[in-house]
């Protein structure tokens, strides 16, 4: 009973602790990834489907029928995970391209941090009450310029003054985004690819619709100010989430922007749309 568990560690060498550790390390990056997007749902999906299969061909059920639909399907399925994963496929290969997929957490400057904080609040606020219309966009990993390429080039430190002339109603930059990188502004009257999510809620116009089709390409953090509304949103990982004050905004930047070490408890956490 032991001699094939004696023979597997005998034959266990320092090489196999290593691939191990490497294929690993390569899954908990992938899952970091896909961390808060529409992807954990679809891999819960496929793993419902898989249990399905294998209890469906066990012998002690083998509903043939059954069996052999779960089949062909998972074999349709994995023909078109390529297309249904493309976004996060893309930020696999961005990150990959800059060295970013096994770079370690920024240390941040918890001052300057607070600073911008600052402005982002105060400025955000100012405009929910004037219902100027507003789009900010904060990288974080995935390096957004493409996107930057299609605005006005600005290279400014970040400031409520700056940022409020930006967003004055009927200027040119007025409708495009703003694209933020540490507590730079880098553009402005930025253009940004609008979402295909066919169950938005018609309330939602082109500027929330951009800041939820951005963070389905990239891990940006967005904050939208509503024209119509006032309302202060923020989107990220294809997820809108709306209503929110100055507190909850700074809080929910902070979270963004530290960009501390995420545990693998967090990988999978999934909220849904509010």
């Amino acid at each position: 009973m032991y001699l094939p568990i004696q023979g597997f560690i005998s034959s266990f060498r320092l090489l196999d602790v290593v691939d191990i550790l490497l294929v690993a390390f390569f899954l908990y990056k992938m899952l970091i990834l896909i961390r808060n997007t529409r992807a954990v749902a679809l891999i819960k999906g496929l793993i419902v489907l898989g249990a399905v299969t294998v209890i469906s061909s066990s012998r002690f059920l083998n509903l043939h029928v059954i069996n052999w639909m779960l089949q062909q399907g998972m074999m349709v399925i994995m023909f078109a995970l390529p297309v249904v994963f493309q976004p996060e496929l893309r930020r696999a290969l961005e990150q990959i391209g800059r060295g970013r997929l096994i770079r370690s957490s920024q240390v941040v400057d918890m001052e300057a941090l607070e600073r911008l904080l600052d402005e982002i609040v105060a400025v955000t606020e100012s405009m929910s009450k004037t219902h100027t219309g507003a789009l900010i966009v904060f990288e974080r990993d995935v390096g957004l310029n493409d996107y930057i390429d299609t605005g006005i080039q600005i290279d400014g430190k970040v400031s409520r003054e700056l940022l409020g002339n930006i967003f004055i109603p009927n200027t040119p930059l007025h409708d495009g985004a703003v694209i933020i990188r540490d507590d730079r502004i880098m553009a402005a009257g930025c253009l940004l690819p609008l979402t295909s999510d066919r169950s938005l809620s018609t309330e939602l116009g082109t500027r929330h619709r951009a800041a939820i089709g951005i963070s389905e390409l990239a891990d940006a953090v967005v904050v939208v100010v509503s024209e119509e509304t006032g309302s202060i949103s923020y989107t990220y990982g294809g997820h809108i989430y709306r209503h929110l004050d100055g507190t909850a905004l700074r809080n929910v930047l902070m979270t963004f922007l530290k960009r501390q070490p995420q545990g693998l408890a967090n990988i999978l956490k999934w909220r849904p749309m509010k």
